[in-house]
């Protein structure tokens, strides 16, 4: 895969959103990091940093504040669908999100979305067990202490 074209698909809101300004830093088979703005200007936070772990499931996004210092890490459980010929790579996030703050509290997100759009028939009950499996993989990574490993990629001093 070299350096894909990214899009990112969502199904509450339903879009599909081409990343044209995000910046690959580095990308291979199992991992692309990318450096990006916000999509629209926020107080709370400016910019970030992402890690798309493509065999996982699981993207890993360092949000960062207008100065540069940590808002929080944000994990989006994820699909992948890389076509080749074109180059395109589409993150479809499968709502249910792990937001990790600075002082260490985890906060697991919107599982009430993933619910709704299994009962609008949004989602198949396959995708529903998809993210609820990868989630419980994230989580005990986190719970066990390696969330230092997923992290890693992106250095503390990036701003």
């Amino acid at each position: 895969m070299d350096h894909p074209v990214l899009y990112r698909k969502r199904i509450i809101p339903e879009e599909k959103i081409l990343l044209k300004d995000d910046v690959i830093i580095s990308c291979d088979e199992d991992m692309i990091i990318t450096k990006w703005n916000t999509l629209k200007p926020r107080e709370d936070f400016h910019h970030g940093y992402s890690i798309y772990y493509l065999k996982e499931g699981y993207k890993v996004s360092k949000f960062c504040k207008m100065d540069g210092s940590l808002k929080y890490w944000y994990c989006d459980i994820v699909d992948y669908d890389y076509d080749k010929d074109s180059n395109e790579l589409v993150v479809s996030d499968l709502l249910v999100d792990v937001i990790i703050y600075p002082d260490g509290g985890i906060k697991v997100d919107d599982i009430d979305e993933l619910v709704e759009a299994l009962d609008k028939n949004l989602i198949s009950l396959d995708i529903l067990k998809n993210s609820l499996l990868k989630l419980n993989k994230l989580l005990q990574i986190l719970y066990s202490g390696q969330f230092d490993k997923l992290k890693k990629p992106i250095p503390v001093d990036w701003e």
